[in-house]
C-alpha cells in the first residue's frame, strides 16, 4: 500500500474517532520502523483534539513510541515541552534508554526537557562536557555528574507496557529495640526539612493514595521514631549510599498510581531535602563538595514498626552529629 492510501487511511480513522484501529496503527507503523508515518499520526491526533476528538490517549502513545524507539532526528520531534504530558514518564527519561546526549542532545532546542535529557543521561554514566553544561537551561540546578558521596541511583527500564523500576533494596539486618518514652516537649518546628520531604514525594500525595509525616526532635533516632506513635520498632544502620538512593528512588516515583517524575527530579529532591536537614538552603545551590561535607555528619537507619510492606514505602531516621537532632521520615502507598 503506498504512502497517499496509508495517510487516506490515517484520515478517515482520526475522523471517525476509532481509538482501537488508531492505536493498531501506531503499532503497525512502530513495528514497521515508519517513523515518519507514526509522527504524522502523532500529529493529525494531537490535532483532532482541538475539534473534540478525544484522541490524546493515542497522540501520547506515539509520542511514547517515539521517544523509546526512532532514531535521534524522529526522537528529538517530541522532545519538546508539550509533548509527553500523559506518557508513563517523562519522555526526557524515555528518550535516555536508548539515545545519547552525544547523538541526540544537538539536536535539541535548549530548554527544560534537553535539560532533563542531559541529567538522565549522566545519571546512566554518560559523559556531559563542560561546554554542554554550561549551555543547559538552569531549571534544575544542580550538576549533572554525581559526586563520590552520592550512590549509583537506579534508574527506569521503559518498554511498550511503560516503566519498570525496583525499589533499592537495604543490605541491612534489623535488630529490634526498646524505644523511650514519647517525649513532645523535644519537638523541633523544622519547615525546610517537613516541607523538603512533603515535596520529594508529592506524587505520592497528591496523584495517588500516599501518607508522608517528617518529624524533628532534640534526640537520637530512637526519640525520633517515638514521636511517630510507634509502640515497637526494628532498626538497622545503613549507609549514606543506601539512604539516599531510596529516598532519590521514591521522589522519581509516582507512587502506586500517579505519573513516574523521573530519576533527574528524584536525585534534584534528594539534594535538597539533604539540604534542609544540613541548613545549607540560604546559600543554595551548595556545591557537591560543601553539600557533600556536610552529609557527612548524618548518620542513616532504616526502620519499621512490624507493618506489613505494601512496596511502597519509605522508613528512615537520620541523626546529624553536629546539632543533636535527628530526624524521622515516613511514607506509605497502596496499590
Amino acid at each position: 500500500m503506498d504512502e497517499p492510501v496509508r495517510d487516506d487511511v490515517l484520515d478517515e480513522r482520526v475522523h471517525r474517532a476509532d481509538l482501537d484501529d488508531l492505536v493498531r496503527l501506531v503499532d503497525d507503523r512502530t513495528a514497521s520502523r515508519d517513523w515518519a508515518g507514526l509522527l504524522r499520526a502523532r500529529d493529525r491526533c494531537a490535532a483532532a483534539v482541538a475539534t473534540g476528538r478525544q484522541l490524546w490517549p493515542v497522540a501520547t502513545l506515539a509520542e511514547y513510541r517515539l521517544a523509546l524507539w526512532a532514531p535521534d532526528e524522529w526522537c528529538a520531534a517530541v522532545l519538546d515541552e508539550a509533548s509527553g504530558r500523559f506518557t508513563p514518564g517523562p519522555l526526557s527519561e524515555v528518550a535516555a534508554i536508548h539515545h545519547t546526549w552525544s547523538g541526540l542532545g544537538p539536536l535539541l532546542a535548549p530548554g527544560p526537557t534537553a535539560t532533563y535529557f542531559a541529567h538522565e543521561r549522566a545519571l546512566r554514566g554518560e559523559a556531559i562536557s563542560d561546554e554542554a553544561i554550561q549551555s543547559l537551561v538552569p531549571v534544575i540546578d544542580i550538576p549533572p555528574r554525581c559526586a563520590i558521596w552520592e550512590p549509583s541511583y537506579a534508574v527506569a527500564n521503559y518498554d511498550d507496557d511503560g516503566a519498570h523500576v525496583d525499589r533499592p533494596a537495604l543490605p541491612a539486618v534489623f535488630s529490634e529495640v526498646t524505644l523511650p518514652p514519647a517525649s513532645p516537649d523535644r519537638r523541633v518546628d523544622d519547615d525546610d526539612t517537613t516541607l523538603a520531604f512533603a515535596q520529594l514525594l508529592e506524587t505520592w500525595t497528591e496523584r495517588s493514595n500516599g501518607r508522608v509525616e517528617s518529624i524533628c526532635v532534640e534526640g537520637g533516632h530512637l526519640a525520633a521514631i517515638a514521636l511517630t506513635g510507634a509502640t515497637t520498632a526494628r532498626v538497622a544502620a545503613i549507609d549514606t549510599h543506601d539512604a539516599l538512593a531510596l529516598l532519590a528512588w521514591a521522589g522519581a516515583t509516582g507512587g502506586a498510581h500517579g505519573r513516574r517524575r523521573g530519576a533527574a527530579v528524584g536525585r534534584f529532591g534528594t539534594w535538597w531535602l539533604l539540604a534542609a536537614i544540613t541548613d545549607q538552603l540560604e546559600n543554595w545551590p551548595p556545591s557537591s563538595a560543601e553539600l557533600g561535607a556536610a552529609v557527612q555528619s548524618l548518620s542513616w537507619w532504616a526502620w519499621d514498626a512490624h507493618e506489613p510492606d505494601s512496596g511502597w514505602r519509605v522508613r528512615l531516621v537520620v541523626s546529624s552529629v553536629n546539632d543533636g537532632l535527628s530526624w524521622v521520615f515516613s511514607a506509605d502507598d497502596v496499590d
